[in-house]
């Protein structure tokens, strides 16, 4: 998605977000909040070309209704444009590091075989909706989807047909994050449920280009595809632990622990099955991988002969959407 940019800023705006994708940075949040900063700039300095100190303290202000980490994540993006404006000799003031508290590090929530089975049974019940007729078909694949084979679910979300070739089983999934593209390969099964799930959907809309098309053709959207997903919790009466609820993102974990939890089971060497679950999920290093060997209960006593001694100084801090 191309957003438009209209304050005194938009020009530059525009160029700070062509650079960041010119270096491999997807950067669509960041640059729907720089649109809502630029919309902000518009309403309460539209006269204002310099980004001063006044301005920014004044979208730095706190909303009631923002948490610490959602304050921070609109801070972000106009620090970095700051410091974008100094580099290129333009003063800017630049919003301070620790202009917010971040909150404590995101627990993914790992669902069970008893969540699992739960939620699939809200999703046989999901009813279609007046002109999309084929939303109960095409909602529950995608998710089953981002669970099978670990994708994030903005892979998910943006398939398109030509992306999926239900003959071998394969996807391609073309400039995921920081670009990189990949190849997944599906079980029969998964293979199976998404021949059945676009023969449906290509019987009302032929032409499409996403494999999960919306009720207007075009690609979900990421929050609605999520308020749909929170109806599904309800109904399911999952509500995870602690202050976060259980996301979409978390199939890709849960994912990633149950596949690590049938190899320990089965004998298989870890040292050697890691990498393959690395590339599989499209990780940019094999650290990321390595910081699931914590969720699996039991996974660290059993691993006997894994190379701690070389894995440890991977172990990151929780990378919630890696």
């Amino acid at each position: 998605m191309t957003y438009t940019f209209e304050s005194c800023f938009a020009a530059r705006i525009e160029d700070f977000i062509a650079q960041k994708n010119a270096l491999g940075f997807g950067y669509l949040e960041s640059s729907r909040l720089l649109r809502d900063f630029d919309r902000f700039c518009m309403t309460h300095f539209p006269e204002e070309n310099f980004l001063t100190e006044e301005l920014c303290l004044a979208w730095a202000t706190k909303k009631n209704t923002e948490g610490n980490n959602t304050f921070r994540n609109r801070m972000m993006p106009v620090r970095e444009f700051a410091r974008y404006l100094n580099r290129n000799g333009e003063a800017a003031y630049v919003l301070p590091p620790d202009i917010a508290r971040k909150d404590a590090p995101y627990a993914p929530y790992i669902y069970t075989e008893d969540d699992i089975l739960t939620i699939w049974d809200v999703f046989d019940h999901l009813k279609p909706r007046g002109g999309f007729p084929v939303r109960q078909y095409v909602i529950p694949a995608m998710v089953k989807l981002m669970y099978c084979c670990g994708l994030r679910p903005a892979e998910a979300r943006k398939l398109r047909v030509s992306d999926v070739d239900l003959e071998i089983g394969r996807l391609n999934i073309m400039e995921s994050k920081k670009h990189r593209s990949r190849i997944v390969m599906m079980a029969e099964d998964v293979t199976q449920m998404l021949s059945d799930c676009s023969a449906i959907v290509a019987s009302v809309m032929p032409e499409r280009e996403p494999f999960f098309p919306n009720s207007e053709g075009g690609f979900y959207g990421k929050r609605g595809l999520e308020k749909t997903f929170r109806q599904v919790l309800k109904k399911a009466a999952i509500t995870g632990t602690g202050r976060r609820s259980p996301r979409l993102y978390d199939f890709r974990h849960t994912f990633a622990t149950h596949r690590l939890y049938r190899w320990m089971r089965e004998g298989k060497d870890l040292n050697a099955m890691l990498p393959y679950l690395s590339a599989y999920m499209g990780h940019a290093q094999l650290s990321d991988t390595y910081y699931y060997i914590h969720l699996v209960p039991g996974l660290l006593e059993e691993m006997s002969g894994f190379a701690f001694s070389s894995a440890e100084a991977f172990l990151p801090e929780v990378r919630a959407d890696e």
